[in-house]
């Protein structure tokens, strides 16, 4: 019998399926609160509930829970890099990145990705599947139990494509920011994309002001198609115009993230073209120096051509910054979370 996973309804959805079992409306806000703010994984101990109404939700329902299976401490920065179990024993991986500011989670959105970047080991195994809202949430809470201290910025930037994963994606958004649970502010989110294009006018079309951000990583279809396949799909034109269409709806700056390879992208054709595709959009370059992955054997962009990129960016007025690598000796930058859990070095096991 499929069980209804609690933990993945929205609050309004926990309404409809309270009613749905003739029961008290104000049900749903303890039921909901129990699970997103008090972090109850069971449903046997909700105390507010009668032992009548818990064996009743036990038939029917569940609270999904995922176990921290692994813990990877960086030595160089304050980042922590987490395998999670689920609970059909795939693994996920999930990063937290300790700032001045506050703490930033990184999250899944699925189980490995199909979108096939050359430079991105999420993606070397291929889809498993969509993770549910609830899957997403409990990596924000399992990270904040073990760390004792409250994420207060979100990036889905971790394994598979939110976009890929809409649905649930878009739950898991309403569900973090809703008052009665988490509470996260929808500007302290930034959702990180290869550029489905119609999905993005979906999104904007919900007028939640999160932070888009764009896996560009070229100015050239040609060059673009050849690293990102996803560019023989959808073209970097329609990009930049669903881009100035979600920054027309959201009034959110748009983020570009470009990660430098060299002699591929690194080029002053490439940062002159990226000048120009880039005229008119309210938006900031993240340039990230490859992160290395055993299976792309290209090599980062030298600190030389680094700077020379920036420099040509600045003096064109277009925000930019250079990433920080974070947590690069656990495999915890960007483009380096995989599925497969390939490494024992420097781990701590949770029981």
């Amino acid at each position: 019998m499929h069980k209804v996973e609690l933990n993945s309804l929205t609050l309004n959805e926990m309404e409809e399926f309270i009613y749905s079992i003739d029961e008290k409306k104000y049900r749903a806000e303890q039921l909901f609160t129990y699970i997103h703010k008090n972090r109850g994984s069971r449903i046997k101990n909700i105390s507010v509930f009668s032992i009548t109404l818990r064996d009743k939700l036990e038939n029917i329902a569940k609270i999904n829970n995922i176990k921290i299976f692994k813990r990877f401490d960086s030595k160089i920065d304050n980042t922590r890099k987490y395998l999670f179990l689920l609970e059909d024993n795939n693994i996920i991986e999930g990063v937290a990145m300790e700032y001045k500011h506050g703490i930033t989670a990184c999250i899944s959105t699925q189980v490995g990705c199909k979108m096939g970047c050359s430079f991105c080991a999420s993606t070397k195994d291929g889809l498993i599947r969509n993770l549910s809202p609830g899957e997403m949430t409990n990596q924000i809470y399992m990270m904040e139990k073990d760390l004792n201290n409250r994420i207060t910025n979100i990036v889905l930037m971790g394994s598979g494509e939110p976009l890929d994963n809409y649905d649930n994606t878009l739950k898991f958004l309403n569900i973090i920011h809703d008052e009665k649970g988490h509470n996260t502010s929808y500007r302290n989110i930034t959702l990180s994309t290869c550029g489905i294009v119609p999905k993005i006018y979906e999104l904007a079309d919900e007028e939640i002001p999160i932070t888009l951000s764009i896996s560009l990583h070229s100015p050239f279809d040609e060059d673009r198609k050849r690293i990102m396949p996803i560019g023989k799909k959808y073209s970097i034109p329609e990009i930049i115009e669903a881009c100035k269409y979600y920054d027309n709806k959201s009034n959110r700056r748009i983020t570009m993230e470009y990660t430098l390879i060299e002699g591929v992208n690194d080029r002053k054709k490439d940062s002159d073209e990226l000048v120009r595709i880039l005229e008119g959009l309210n938006c900031h370059v993240n340039l990230i120096p490859l992160n290395p992955i055993e299976e792309f054997d290209q090599e980062k962009s030298s600190k030389i051509n680094i700077e020379k990129f920036k420099t040509r960016l600045d003096k064109a007025n277009i925000p930019v910054t250079i990433r920080r690598e974070m947590g690069g000796d656990i495999d915890a930058s960007c483009g380096q979370l995989r599925r497969r859990y390939t490494s024992s070095k420097g781990f701590k096991t949770f029981q």
